[in-house]
């Protein structure tokens, strides 16, 4: 991002603060007593070079940070959940496909099911067995899925959310986590987009209304004591 656009978001953060603190925006929902970790799209077709839906800091941010996360969830065997998207039928002449209305919009069909590595989990941070791999048809993680229910199954209260987009897929997922009753964490560096400020706008919106936005560390610092409370 551009020094002069990161300057121009810096101040508007600084007016919208002050706003939101005289209206009692920007409360903390805080950590609870179970965590689960959700990947958002954490998938080759977000991953990797030379797709559409290719994301920045993917590599360098995003991955690494994912990792810590997914290697201390393993190690007090929280829940892990990684999401990906992909359509059965993306012949977008045909009004019975599953992509529903949002090739209208984005180029959801280029995510055929056929072709799993597209729509497979990044390598670096892949499933291993036990672990929940969710296929979703629309931007919110919790839309049409059965991502409440196994959370709830599995007892947890709060769920630290990373992946791409800010914009779309993590921000949809984070709102309706909210909005089903789970605290919601969104993890700083481990969430991207594609669209110059598009990730501390969303981030600093979210914060305000939605999540609490948490650094790696601090996160690595709640999962070294939850449960013991």
């Amino acid at each position: 991002m551009s020094q002069e656009l990161m300057a121009m978001l810096e101040r508007a953060f600084e007016e919208s603060t002050k706003l939101y603190k005289e209206r009692g925006f920007q409360r903390r929902i805080g950590f609870g007593k179970r965590p689960a970790l959700i990947n958002v799209d954490l998938a080759n077709a977000w991953t990797r070079p030379g797709n559409p839906f290719t994301c920045d800091k993917i590599d360098d941010e995003i991955i690494p940070g994912v990792q810590r996360l997914m290697k201390a969830f393993r190690a007090n065997k929280f829940p892990i959940v990684h999401v990906t998207t992909c359509y059965q039928n993306t012949d977008r002449n045909d009004p019975n496909t599953d992509m529903g209305q949002w090739h209208n919009k984005i180029p959801v069909d280029v995510v055929n099911q056929s072709d799993e590595n597209l729509w497979a989990i990044d390598s670096r941070i892949a499933p291993i067995d036990g672990e929940f791999v969710l296929l979703k048809k629309r931007a919110s993680s919790f839309s049409g899925t059965s991502l409440a229910g196994y959370l709830r199954s599995a007892g947890v209260d709060t769920i630290l959310v990373t992946g791409v987009t800010a914009s779309a897929c993590v921000r949809t997922t984070l709102c309706d986590g909210l909005a089903e009753g789970f605290r919601t964490i969104a993890v700083k560096e481990c969430i991207g987009d594609r669209v110059p400020g598009a990730v501390a706008w969303n981030l600093f919106d979210i914060d305000a209304k939605f999540a609490d936005v948490e650094t790696v560390d601090t996160c690595l610092d709640y999962l070294a004591t939850a449960g013991q409370k």
